[in-house]
């Protein structure tokens, strides 16, 4: 059962999911844990995918009917989630999201596929689902609004390692937590503990030609740098004191007309 959150207004949304496995037709008996926590990382970047910092809690809830997810969070993000499923299926297409909501949809297109599973996804505000998901349909990124390219990132190491895959957690302001892969190699070339320590991260890996936005699951470390975030003020008064030697006698408004010559906005 689903424990209603005080002072905040509710809503769901819900995914029902048909078909079969093993032949018998798919329940949460059969209804593997791997596939739920997929399902639940899936829908909280459905939900946000920005920062997750400060977000709602989210309730979960599953039932028969085949298997019945229910996630259950603030009116408010659900008013957002019908309006994201209803554009998707309108447009047929998922290259207006931004990656991690995009992301999300694509790996429950993958599943659809690999178990022959159909989707249904709708909100407390709909009698119907918004949106269906099934080995016939073809959610994915359009290839074309990617491209690769090389990024600038700073923060600090909050995980270092991996058994599978090697990789490094670096935290920033503006990203969030970006897990970007690496090789065992490199790491061992570090002497030193990175971890809660601060660095600039030179990284490969996929940006929206359109939005601009970084593609989290494409990012490969390319080299690791010292970085010092703190603000050196004499170092800054001391470039504008050199700086204005240069400017000593120059009439600003002279110099300036002198360089537009007879252009006349």
């Amino acid at each position: 059962m689903i424990i209603n959150i005080a002072m905040d207004v509710l809503g769901d949304i819900e995914i029902r999911i048909y078909g079969k496995n093993g032949g018998r037709e798919v329940t949460p008996e059969l209804y593997d844990i791997r596939d739920i926590k997929a399902m639940i990382a899936d829908i909280e970047n459905l939900l946000f995918p920005d920062s997750k910092y400060n977000r709602p809690l989210i309730c979960y809830d599953i039932s028969k009917g085949s298997v019945v997810q229910k996630f259950q969070t603030s009116i408010q993000h659900i008013v957002g989630m019908k309006a994201i499923l209803l554009e998707v299926n309108q447009s047929n297409s998922i290259d207006f999201l931004q990656a991690k909501s995009a992301i999300a949809l694509e790996n429950i297109q993958n599943n659809a596929i690999r178990n022959n599973y159909e989707f249904q996804l709708k909100t407390s505000l709909s009698e119907e689902p918004e949106l269906f998901i099934n080995s016939k349909t073809r959610f994915y990124r359009s290839e074309e609004l990617w491209t690769e390219t090389e990024f600038y990132l700073y923060g600090e190491i909050r995980d270092v390692g991996g058994s599978r895959s090697i990789n490094i957690h670096l935290k920033t302001e503006e990203y969030g937590t970006l897990i970007i892969n690496t090789d065992e190699k490199f790491l061992k070339s570090i002497p030193e503990n990175m971890i809660f320590r601060f660095y600039g991260v030179r990284a490969s890996g996929k940006q929206n030609v359109v939005s601009g936005e970084i593609d989290p699951k494409s990012l490969k470390l390319i080299d690791l740098f010292d970085y010092n975030a703190s603000f050196d003020e004499d170092y800054l008064n001391g470039l504008i004191d050199k700086a204005s030697q240069s400017w000593k006698g120059i009439q600003a408004e002279e110099w300036l007309n002198e360089i537009r010559g007879d252009y006349d906005e």
